[in-house]
């Protein structure tokens, strides 16, 4: 795997995270939570990404540097399509810092990953879009996305998922 891998923007590269990385990233979390007032629900620690990131290695994470400055990251997993019978890429988070968003850095984010998609063989790239972001929602629909408007999503979280894993016991 390429450590930096250049892109159509002058000054403009890609890489995959490290593990030093773990501060940066949460560091873009807890922007991306207050872009969108949901800073007082980040309960992530570096102790938490280290072991999720880089021991489990449950997601993984690329780093958009401009100038060899971080200013963009993408979170992602794998998910799967029973329907295809393959794997899917999920994007938990795209984030281009707000002084650096209009210049096609988040168009390029978002072309790696269906890149990488393809290459790994995946049958789809899916996200989540709050509904209030206007701006996101028509610069996904220009990359081709389509909303999957006929689909509810569903959450069990604290105590309801303490309360539903103890009910298989019983």
């Amino acid at each position: 795997m390429k450590m930096l891998i250049s892109t159509s923007l002058k000054d403009f590269k890609i890489r995959f995270a490290k593990e030093k990385d773990i501060p940066l990233i949460l560091k873009f979390i807890k922007e991306l939570a207050d872009y969108e007032e949901l800073l007082h629900e980040v309960v992530a620690t570096e102790e938490i990404l280290m072991d999720s990131l880089f021991k489990k290695k449950t997601a993984e994470v690329i780093i958009g540097e401009y100038k060899n400055e971080p200013v963009a990251f993408a979170l992602f997993f794998h998910n799967f399509s029973t329907f295809l019978g393959r794997p899917g890429i999920y994007l938990e988070d795209l984030y281009v810092r707000p002084e650096m968003r209009g210049k096609g850095m988040g168009k390029i984010m978002l072309s790696y990953l269906a890149k990488l998609a393809v290459e790994r063989k995946c049958g789809r790239l899916e996200w989540w879009c709050l509904d209030w972001n206007k701006s996101s929602i028509e610069f996904y629909k220009q990359m081709g996305a389509i909303p999957m408007d006929e689909w509810t999503v569903y959450r069990v979280t604290d105590g309801a998922l303490d309360n539903l894993a103890v009910k298989f016991d019983k």
